[in-house]
């Protein structure tokens, strides 16, 4: 079952269970995922509908920060939730080790040497991690890697 398909089953089930908070994350989700589809006039597969996910829970987290800074907590507290929501859609996250082992091959398979090759390796990695490890946490990673 792909990842729209399961939204949809998903939205169905809120529906019926009658529970507001939740139905609303996934109708945010449906919406992010057809306004893109619309915009590029494409279909999204998997691989893209993770990606509108990663950056609606990255516009979440930046909420949240936002509204603990002005003390409003309960509008935190609504994005927290979104997050919970939204991150039941993404695949299972990657280990340390298992990033470590995949950064490992990818500085191989690139013959990268120092952090001029940095961006190669980025590109590599993007593909086998999207979606399952922050980005964020790799570049540290790659940049120490290559660094030492």
């Amino acid at each position: 079952m792909t990842i729209k398909a399961k939204v949809a089953e998903d939205m169905k089930a809120a529906m019926r269970a009658k529970d507001s908070a939740r139905l609303g994350a996934i109708r945010l989700l449906q919406a992010a995922i057809k306004q893109r589809e619309v915009d590029e006039r494409i279909e999204l597969d998997d691989g893209q509908v993770i990606e509108a996910i990663e950056k609606m829970l990255k516009q979440r987290r930046d909420s949240i920060t936002q509204y603990e800074a002005a003390n409003r907590h309960d509008l935190a507290d609504v994005e927290k939730f979104e997050v919970t929501v939204l991150k039941e859609y993404l695949p299972a996250a990657l280990s340390d080790e298992e990033v470590d082992a995949i950064l490992d091959s990818v500085i191989a398979e690139t013959g990268a040497a120092s952090i001029k090759d940095m961006s190669k390796v980025m590109a590599a990695i993007k593909p086998k991690v999207v979606g399952r490890a922050d980005m964020g946490k790799i570049s540290g990673l790659i940049k120490s890697k290559l660094a030492a």
